[in-house]
């Protein structure tokens, strides 16, 4: 897969060619695009394919982003969501150029709304939710309007002042377009343009009691910012007619809407409502559990920002919606982690081995912290007579093609000596506790004379020198690949091991230095980072992903 994505020409995707187009015609003397989340939850990695999207065009083109909270909704944002969405865009490696919200234009819309009540081409609207959506009709039926249609220009600026002044309960009335009931296009049959909410805003406090609906805010928001490129996903496409009916009917910048699929990933879910469900359940333990699909989950976990881009880039944007494989991801995370992460030594189910006639206290050995990048330097490893290696690494009686210890087997320790197994030691109920082996004096690596050549390489850690950690490895939420589509609830289909714990595991004691930016890979167990749960009273690395792609095997 390496060779043919690396050697792969990315064509232009179909926004790069309407750009380049626009640009080509002098339409835009720069272009802006912008980033406009709900701060109502964590952002997600399909959010990560919308951020890499807008600021990749106005990177590559020339211009600017900016990025703009959609506030519209009291009752469901949190300040909390605002700076995780910030963190997260920084995170990715993006800048913006204003931050902004829709609360800013609040005034603003409000002054629009009063055109078009004054252009006769909206009215205040007293029926309930339920009687709207009759009225509707239905996709192949037209609907119809009701008398409150028929209010005058005057009753409907005096209702909606009234509104705007706290006069009214929840729901008692909205604002509607007037426009047509017959309309093919069910969103354009009179849509809401306000409704009433007596709730706390995070920025504007207690000022209003009526917010505008998002269809609303959103066009004249991209118009007030001279927004050239309004992005969207797939499922607003049926809200562009009205996005150009209000900026045509109001007369201001023509900002236009576009849209591309959304991305979907096999073994997870992207709905916030359902994360949200996964939150407050206590399936996971927060928005940015390791498992979860959130940036700042995979951030947690180990993912770095530029396999993320990396994996947007390559997967690109289509107008059909798809379903990625959460192994592509992987794959690139993996690509790149193995050219930055320090390679580390760390026992996981330890075997103690002492080395019969190494004479020595201790010595340090040194080696390489990454092979694949010749400035990452080389570490200090003590080395001693007592070891740990892995207990699966030692067999008393191994099959033919068994390169690991084995009585009477030669194999080589990284960095250090090759050693012979010579003795096994047993408890009295027969269990293996140590192995007593001894070493070959002239293999050390690097000034290896011994002439020895042996098949196995193990990892191992000096017992004295040894510091423990917790081990978390974390695998895919879900046991299938699409858990939204089956019968039933989404929740029926979560992986019950979808994390594993592994106490007391010893590790070489560079790792005492480990920060929580570094990551890591442990030989021969996959690349790890470390915890944000760590203290002075103990280590916690996370598994980020294993060195190969073991759930595609172990689900054949």
């Amino acid at each position: 897969m390496s060779a043919e994505l690396k050697s792969e020409e990315r064509s232009l995707n179909f926004l790069e060619e309407i750009i380049e187009q626009d640009l080509k015609e002098g339409k835009y003397k720069q272009i802006v695009t912008r980033f406009p989340p709900e701060p109502n939850g964590y952002l997600h990695i399909g959010h990560a394919t919308s951020i890499c999207l807008n600021f990749g065009l106005t990177k590559k083109y020339g211009g600017y982003t900016n990025l703009r909270f959609d506030d519209t909704n009291p009752v469901t944002e949190e300040t909390e969501y605002v700076e995780s969405i910030k963190d997260d865009v920084k995170w990715l490696g993006f800048e913006w150029k204003n931050e902004l919200y829709a609360s800013d234009y609040f005034d603003k819309l409000y002054e629009f709304a009063i055109t078009l009540i004054k252009k006769g081409l909206a009215y205040v609207d007293d029926s309930t939710s339920e009687e709207i959506a009759t009225q509707k009709g239905t996709p192949t039926e037209p609907g119809k309007r009701n008398k409150y249609a028929d209010r005058s220009i005057e009753e409907n600026l005096q209702l909606f002042e009234e509104m705007k002044a706290g006069k009214y309960k929840d729901g008692e009335k909205v604002l509607r377009a007037k426009i047509d009931m017959e309309s093919p296009n069910m969103i354009m049959r009179d849509p809401l343009l306000y409704r009433i909410k007596h709730a706390y805003h995070h920025r504007t406090a207690d000022k209003w009691c009526i917010y505008p609906m998002y269809d609303f805010a959103h066009g004249q928001s991209d118009s007030i910012e001279n927004i050239t490129h309004s992005i969207c996903t797939l499922e607003f496409v049926p809200h562009r007619e009205l996005y150009d009916w209000c900026i045509e009917k109001l007369e201001i910048y023509p900002s236009h809407q576009y849209e591309f699929a959304r991305r979907n990933m096999t073994y997870t879910v992207m709905s916030k409502r359902k994360l949200l469900q996964l939150v407050n359940e206590k399936h996971v333990t927060g928005w940015d559990d390791p498992r979860m699909p959130t940036i700042s989950g995979m951030r947690r976990r180990g993912y770095t920002a530029a396999a993320l881009r990396e994996f947007c880039d390559r997967v690109g944007i289509s107008k059909r919606e798809n379903i990625v494989d959460v192994g592509l991801l992987e794959f690139f995370v993996r690509e790149d982690l193995n050219k930055k992460a320090l390679r580390r030594m760390v026992v996981f189910d330890p075997l103690k081995v002492v080395i019969t006639n190494y004479a020595a206290s201790e010595e340090i050995l040194t080696s390489e912290n990454n092979p694949e990048d010749p400035n990452s330097g080389t570490r200090e490893i003590p080395f001693s007579n007592e070891l740990y290696i892995e207990r699966d690494d030692f067999m008393e009686t191994p099959s033919k093609k068994y390169f690991r210890l084995a009585p009477g087997q030669m194999v080589r320790l990284k960095s250090a000596y090759i050693i012979k197994c010579e003795n096994v030691i047993k408890d009295e109920a027969g269990n293996i506790t140590e192995i007593q082996c001894t070493y070959i004096p002239e293999s050390k690596s690097g000034s290896d004379t011994s002439g020895i050549n042996v098949k196995g390489t193990l990892h191992w850690v000096s017992v004295k020198h040894a510091i423990s950690a917790e081990i978390r490895l974390y695998d895919r939420l879900f046991k299938v690949e699409d858990p939204s589509s089956g019968e039933g609830d989404f929740k029926d289909y979560i992986n019950p091991d979808s994390l594993q714990i592994i106490k007391s595991v010893f590790a070489e004691p560079a790792l005492k230095n480990a920060h929580l930016a570094d990551s890591y890979q442990f030989i021969r167990k996959g690349y790890f980072v470390l915890d944000k749960d760590s203290s002075t009273s103990g280590m916690i690395f996370n598994r980020t992903v294993g060195l190969k792609d073991s759930w595609a095997k172990a689900s054949k």
